[in-house]
């Protein structure tokens, strides 16, 4: 089980043994198909949910744990139209269509589990009545839509080579009066450049830079070896070719990892760092990384670049050069459904290419 995916089985084991039984049935049911990451959202939802039923007086229990399939079976339909309500209304924290949409998916899955599957000590489902299944969860995350969005707020062309070269170069010009940015970016701006380059020329997830060891690198054939979303068996990693400018980027970074990071043998990780108070390097987190790419993004004018949005950068560009099944296996996507937001999101570049004359 790779790094991430370790962390967030703690958490999910943390997280668990506060919810109802039939809720710890039904994670162990599901917990070999979906990653721990998806459970570990599905907690948090039927968390949110039961907090909500005790709030609103449908629960007489006193914590989260003490909700009964009895409370759940006498649930009414405008009972669940006025969790919707709350879940898009509160003060703090109102959640997005796409978020309602998911929250709601997660019911609807548990519901089903105990209603469909699971079975008493007589053979009997667990739940009599199901509720969720009255309920119509419409679509609201389209490929089309999500271009949309994406339109503008990504980095096309010239600025993926600009952008590397902001981060090597252009980031200590801007940050020249504050001495402790400038000290910071010198030792990292190698290591930060290589990261930014790696997505760019490859489309990794961050997830999957986080969890990047020396061992999955081979340089001599251009191929990164990762743990991809989705795939079941856990012990293989699937290779994951980039281009030829990540690896003049990988080769800078390797030369100083050892010594500028204080790095010793046993630590495996490509991407480490010195945390504050240590004296060794270690793995880079997944917010670090999240952090370090929205400072220098800030700072090239473009404050919406997110570390997927390097993803979307680096596949709109490669789309544009291969088809749309080579684009899916690239990304590691489970179907060509979600590749289609790069066919979107291309369409102004497809509608100039083809009003060019050939002389």
């Amino acid at each position: 089980m790779h790094i991430q995916k370790e962390t967030d089985r703690r958490k999910l084991d943390e997280r668990v043994v506060t919810m109802p039984w039939y809720v710890q049935q039904f994670i162990d049911y599901k917990l070999p198909d979906l990653s721990p990451s998806t459970l570990l959202e599905y907690v948090r939802d039927y968390d949110t949910f039961f907090t909500w039923l005790r709030a609103e007086g449908l629960s007489e229990a006193e914590s989260n744990a003490g909700v009964t399939l009895k409370e759940l079976e006498m649930l009414r339909m405008d009972s669940i139209t006025g969790y919707r309500i709350y879940l898009t209304t509160k003060r703090e924290g109102a959640n997005s269509r796409i978020t309602v949409s998911r929250k709601l998916s997660s019911l609807r899955s548990l519901f089903h589990y105990l209603s469909q599957i699971a079975e008493d000590e007589e053979f009997y489902p667990l739940l009599k009545r199901n509720i969720m299944a009255k309920v119509e969860i419409k679509r609201v995350h389209k490929p089309k839509d999500t271009a949309a969005k994406l339109k503008g707020k990504i980095l096309e062309e010239d600025e993926l080579l600009e952008f590397i070269g902001y981060i090597l170069e252009g980031y200590a010009k801007d940050m020249e009066k504050n001495k402790q940015a400038l000290y910071s970016h010198e030792m990292n701006k190698e290591r930060d450049a290589c990261i930014a380059s790696l997505i760019l020329n490859s489309g990794l997830r961050v997830s999957e830079i986080v969890n990047l060891n020396i061992d999955d690198l081979d340089l001599n054939n251009k191929v990164l070896y990762v743990y991809r979303k989705g795939n079941n068996d856990e012990t293989f990693k699937n290779p994951v070719y980039y281009r030829e400018q990540a690896k003049d980027d990988l080769l800078n970074y390797m030369e100083l990892r050892t010594l500028r990071y204080r790095t010793p043998k046993k630590e495996k990780a490509l991407f480490v760092t010195v945390p504050n108070g240590q004296k060794e390097g270690k793995r880079m987190t997944k917010r670090a990384i999240q952090a370090m790419i929205i400072k220098y993004a800030k700072g090239f004018g473009k404050p919406y670049l997110t570390v997927h949005k390097l993803r979307h950068s680096f596949a709109t560009d490669y789309y544009l050069q291969n088809d749309i099944y080579k684009t899916k296996e690239q990304l590691g996507h489970a179907s060509t459904e979600t590749t289609e937001v790069y066919a979107h999101l291309t369409d102004k570049t497809m509608s100039e290419a083809i009003e060019r004359r050939v002389d």
